[in-house]
Parts: C-alpha cells; sequence; structure tokens
C-alpha cells in the first residue's frame, strides 16, 4: 500500500507502502530525520540478493501495486484534485523542457546520441537543488540533498547519451521518496499518476527523440519499448475496470488513434509505432504476445513479475540504484510476504473523463512529440 500521511498528537508520521512500520519524519520541538546524500550500495552481483530482501525492494512493489490499484478505471484527462507540491513539481518538468527548447541538437557526424543533450543535462543538474528545494515545504528542506540524487538520475546518462528503465526507476524511486517523507498523502496517488508521472514520460520521450538518445543496456533489452516499463504496468491497470477495450484490440489503428490521449498504455503503443517502422509483431513481439491474454488485470500483474524477473533483478540496472536515508537496503523482517495487488475486483470512484486533452508542446524541430 502507497504511503499516507497522518497526525498522531504533535507528531507526524508516514506508513511505509507495506504497513510494517512508521517512518518519524519531524515534529515540533523535536530533532527531524537527518537526510543523507543517496549512494551506490549493490556493488556486485552477490549484493543482490541483500537487494531482493531489502526494505526498498518491498516497498518499491508496495508502491508500485497499490498505484495500479488507485489508477483502475481513470483516464488521462480526467479532473482529479491537484495538490501544490504536484502542481509545482509539473511546473519543474515544465521547466526541464524550456532547457530543452533553450539546448536544440547540434549537427554531428553520428546518428545517435546527440552531444547536446550533455548540455542540457548540466542545466538541468546546475538548476535541480534550486527547483526541488522550492518545490518541498519548509519543514522538509532538508530532504532536497537525498531527493535530488533520484531527480537528476531519471532523464538519461549524459556520458553515454542514454536512457533505459533504471532510469525510469530513479523517477519511480523519487516519487516513492515523496510519498515515504510525508510530501505525498495517499489521496494524491491518482493526481501522481495521472498528471505528473504522465508528464514525466512525455519530458522523457521528448528528450529520446530530441537527442537521439540510445537504449541503456543491451538495445533496450530491460524495457518494452526499448525505454520504459512502468508505464506499461498502470496504463493496463487503468484498463482493469471498465475498459473500452480488449487486450487484442491495443495494436489497432483504430483504437490507437481514439484513445492514445486517454490511455496510458495505448499511448505507449502510439509512440512505438511513431518511433519504429515494420509489423508491430516483429519490432515488439513481447507487446504483441500480450495482446493474446484475456484480461487487463492479467496483464497487468503480469507486468509487475515480469517487471521483478527483466529489470529488479539485473544486476547491470541494480548497480546503479542509490540508497540513503528515505530508501534503505536494510533487510525486511522475516516472513514478511511481497504485497500482490487485486485489480479488477473494486473499483475506485473517480471523476469522469472529459472528452479530450490538449496535445503536449513540440520542441522545434521534433518529429511529432
Amino acid at each position: 500500500m502507497a504511503a499516507s500521511g497522518r497526525n498522531i498528537g504533535k507528531f507526524a508520521f508516514v506508513e511505509n507502502f507495506c504497513n510494517r512500520k512508521l517512518y518519524f519524519v519531524g515534529a515540533e520541538g523535536e530533532p527531524k530525520r537527518e537526510f543523507v546524500v543517496p549512494e551506490k550500495l549493490v556493488k556486485s552481483p552477490t549484493d543482490m540478493e541483500l537487494w531482493r530482501m531489502s526494505e526498498c525492494y518491498y516497498d518499491l512493489l508496495g508502491f508500485i501495486s497499490s498505484m495500479a490499484v488507485a489508477l483502475q478505471g481513470t483516464r488521462n484527462s480526467q479532473e482529479v484534485p491537484i495538490p501544490p507540491i504536484v502542481e509545482k513539481l509539473m511546473k519543474v518538468l515544465d521547466r526541464l523542457e524550456q532547457l530543452a527548447i533553450e539546448t536544440p541538437p547540434v549537427d554531428q557526424p553520428a546518428r545517435f546520441g546527440n552531444v547536446a543533450f550533455k548540455s542540457w543535462f548540466q542545466k538541468m543538474q546546475s538548476e535541480s537543488k534550486q527547483l526541488i528545494g522550492d518545490v518541498l515545504p519548509d519543514s522538509l528542506k532538508d530532504a532536497t540533498k537525498e531527493l535530488c540524487v533520484y531527480f537528476v538520475d531519471c532523464f538519461g546518462n549524459p556520458t553515454r547519451i542514454d536512457y533505459g528503465t533504471g532510469h525510469e526507476l530513479a523517477f519511480i524511486m523519487f516519487l516513492m521518496c515523496l510519498f515515504k517523507i510525508g510530501a505525498f498523502e495517499r489521496k494524491d496517488e491518482v493526481a501522481v499518476g495521472l498528471k505528473l508521472f504522465q508528464k514525466y514520460i512525455i519530458l522523457a520521450r521528448k528528450l529520446q527523440v530530441t537527442y537521439r538518445m540510445e537504449p541503456a543496456g543491451s538495445h533496450g533489452v530491460w524495457s518494452l519499448d526499448d525505454f520504459q516499463f512502468v508505464p506499461f504496468i498502470w496504463g493496463s491497470a487503468q484498463l482493469a475496470v471498465n475498459s473500452p477495450i480488449e487486450p487484442a484490440q491495443f495494436v489497432e489503428e483504430k483504437s490507437i488513434a481514439k484513445y492514445k490521449k486517454e490511455l496510458m498504455f495505448v499511448s505507449c503503443i502510439d509512440y512505438i509505432q511513431q518511433v519504429k517502422t515494420g509489423h508491430f509483431a516483429e519490432h515488439s513481439n513481447q507487446l504483441w504476445s500480450i495482446s493474446a491474454v484475456p484480461q487487463w488485470s492479467k496483464i497487468s500483474t503480469g507486468l509487475i513479475k515480469m517487471y521483478q524477473k527483466e529489470v529488479l533483478s539485473k544486476f547491470p540496472v541494480i548497480q546503479h540504484v542509490y540508497f540513503g536515508s528515505i530508501l534503505t537496503l536494510k533487510t525486511v523482517k522475516p516472513g514478511t510476504m511481497l504485497p500482490n495487488p487485486r485489480l479488477g475486483m473494486i473499483p475506485r470512484q473517480h471523476a469522469p473523463a472529459p472528452a479530450a486533452v490538449p496535445a503536449p508542446p513540440k520542441f522545434p524541430g521534433g518529429d511529432g512529440m
């Protein structure tokens, strides 16, 4: 389950995602949590077992599962209450998009990996501390140094000019941290998923296209579309309740045209169709095979298991994960069960969705992104 903030007397607590314990995050007249600069602690393949038994690993799967449950039956453009901190973070992403507009790709012999991304990354990195610090309330300003490490890491690697599921994971962990320290509350899950995460994915795609970024790893082997994975998990969870299409229909052109702005999963398929050529079954075989699964709920839970195996169990990905005071490698208590979301069972009530959502702004010289 996702974190939820609550006040008990004069103390502020945040439940962790598996409801295993409470995290003290500060109180009037009491010392606050001491935030730290996170470090990479998974140094070799032998450390992977420590990772798989860590609180961070369990909390991560709990967070992904809780968000999947919360997003059931939603639509991307529906009206949802957007808390001030989510709105501020959306403006932060707007600022980073503006930096990309101000940092166009340069002419170079190499087709992939435009070196202008390095300039954009330096600008983003130099502004990140101020941007994140301005978003946080005064009581959580000290968390800036810890949060910034995850935030800076979620847009790609400036040396290799690539992007992969490890960078996506950094953003998921950034969101987790905000829940765990109480900046986000449980009731904010839908706004975080539909508005903030979706905005991040759109920005990541624009960076990928504008700077011709390469897939991290072995040609995107740890993702579903060369770059992303989690949007497919949460996107299929959206469809687990009141879905307007069957799984076999998501590759149909008419379904893509009709629902690409409303459904996260279909938006992912639309992006693939824009950047790849040829038959879908050839360039996206794993997704093609998913279309044969009869229920969206089974697709989502199956993708979570696949994510565990193909992303979270891969040392080349996890060696780059950061751990600090919020997300730790501390071992979970014996007998702790991994979360298992039950999708398609009890739909939550959501506001009705508007008919359409404006197209995202384009970078100058882009190709439709």
